[in-house]
């Protein structure tokens, strides 16, 4: 299709194109892994301003990393114009793992990549918790219920 496109003069939006070749994901590619008791989030952002293009925010245990990049108009009304960079707005959610501290998370940016450094907290083994089951309805005992031995309340 690409070279169908690009050989055959028509122009076409760049939103179409990008249809047409399979990009219309509009979320941000990731990479993650973890280093010690660090969280490493990469995201993939070529070609902005950090300071002033990118918005890192942390809610209810999901990290949301939104970025937008606008294209040059001055470029883009060339004649023979073509661009096959991504413009416009994207963004991404990442769920984190319960605890972290917020305080804790650090952002940079170089060659195009955004690093994002999540402390993870100390993770303890989950203790079970016992629901107990109280019979409602249509039972004519007049007993409170009977609590298990085991039972933990």
């Amino acid at each position: 299709m690409d070279n169908f496109l690009r050989h055959s003069g028509i122009e076409v939006p760049e939103p179409v194109r990008r249809f047409l070749q399979g990009e219309s994901d509009g979320s941000l590619r990731v990479e993650q892994y973890q280093e010690g008791n660090t969280l490493v989030i990469r995201v993939e952002l070529p070609g902005i301003d950090p300071e002033s293009d990118v918005d890192i925010s942390v809610t209810d245990d999901t990290l949301h990393v939104q970025a937008w990049r606008e294209e040059n108009a001055e470029r883009a009304g060339q004649l023979g114009y073509r661009s096959e960079f991504r413009y416009g707005k994207r963004s991404r959610s990442i769920p984190l793992p319960r605890g972290v501290n917020q305080d804790s998370i650090a952002a940079t940016y170089e060659d195009g990549v955004l690093d994002i450094r999540i402390e993870l907290p100390e993770q303890s083994e989950p203790q079970p918790t016992k629901i107990r089951v109280v019979r409602t309805g249509g039972s004519t005992a007049t007993q409170p219920p009977q609590e298990p031995e085991d039972y933990v309340g």
